[in-house]
């Protein structure tokens, strides 16, 4: 088995993005994300490319509130500045975030994502081959591309679009077109195995395409510690979890594991910004199973179990506590070291 390469956040700042990006790679994980939050999650990776090795990704861009072609001049731009280690990582979040905080359309997301990744594609391609572009959707139609806005071939290749998906149909589709997928990182074993590994299959199978014509990267919630203190402090991913277990659309993990009734149940609490009531309502058992939760050992241990036969690569996320840089380190050393 090839170890895993693994993946961390970088900073959700410009201002300090290029020295952690350099911070990162003397802790030996392979790459770095970022993500939407407060701030712009490409100017962080513009700021960090040049001082660095590591390889770049947004994690993810909200697609549809993004033009294809925005898309493909940052992805181009990067993958340029990072000497070919950037991916394009898209997703489609939710309808009242595209609608009433992006102020964009909302249909049918998994058709629009499809859309989105190869007019994206064709826009790319279009630049490194020198051909016309052409694409016509029933959401976003290119047709035009006169000669000042076409940077000409990218002579680090085009960057690969990976989508982040949760249900079955987007896994599909994702499978089908994309390079890579993003596996979303609520979810479990169990979920993986009966639900998105199908997925995937059955796009790979459309498109007439093999497993490792796809990069499968696996998001997942670590909770990590070596002693009682650290691991204590790690339960703090218990907010995470209930925060993301008490929107609709994860409830299918929830519902396969026999705690669907949860998922309202702390929509309603978010609802009434009871925040701290959701965490409690996230069990030892669900922070194991959702989750990962141990020794640096045991965490690295059990992704390798969970998802080892599919991943190529592992977005680690240490939420609502403070790893330190050197738990960081240690996790993953075990991670290559459980995966070789």
């Amino acid at each position: 088995m090839t170890p895993l390469k693994i993946d961390v956040m970088l900073s959700n700042s410009v201002m300090d993005a290029a020295a952690r990006a350099q911070e990162l790679e003397r802790l030996g994980v392979d790459g770095a994300f970022t993500f939407e939050n407060a701030h712009d999650l490409f100017f962080p990776l513009v700021a960090a490319a040049p001082v660095c090795s590591l390889d770049l990704m947004t994690n993810v861009a909200i697609a549809f509130p993004r033009s294809p072609v925005h898309l493909a001049h940052a992805a181009y731009d990067l993958q340029l500045l990072s000497e070919g280690r950037f991916r394009l990582g898209l997703g489609s979040q939710v309808k009242a975030h595209i609608e009433r905080r992006y102020g964009a359309r909302w249909h049918k997301p998994v058709a629009q994502m499809r859309e989105w990744v190869l007019a994206t594609k064709a826009i790319l391609d279009s630049w490194q081959e020198g051909g016309r572009v052409d694409f016509r959707g029933a959401y976003t139609t290119h047709t035009l591309m006169t000669p000042a806005f076409d940077p000409g071939p990218n002579p680090f290749g085009v960057p690969k679009i990976l989508v982040g998906a949760l249900g079955p149909r987007m896994n599909e589709m994702a499978a089908e077109v994309a390079d890579g997928i993003l596996v979303m990182p609520f979810n479990s074993a169990r979920h993986m195995r009966e639900r998105t590994v199908p997925a995937i299959e059955r796009g790979l199978a459309t498109a007439g395409r093999a497993l490792a014509d796809l990069e499968i990267t696996v998001e997942v919630i670590v909770g990590v510690g070596r002693n009682e203190r650290e691991l204590e402090a790690a339960k703090g991913l218990r907010n995470l979890l209930a925060f993301y277990g008490s929107t609709p659309a994860y409830r299918p993990v929830l519902d396969i594991e026999g705690w669907g009734e949860l998922q309202p149940e702390l929509n309603g609490l978010s609802k009434r910004g009871e925040w701290q009531q959701m965490g409690r309502l996230i069990t030892d058992e669900m922070v194991s199973t959702i989750g990962v939760f141990g020794t640096p050992v045991q965490c690295a241990e059990e992704i390798v179990a969970r998802y080892g036969d599919w991943a190529d690569r592992v977005c680690a996320y240490f939420p609502y506590y403070n790893a330190g840089d050197d738990l960081i380190a240690e996790f993953t050393a075990a991670l290559k070291n459980a995966s070789a």
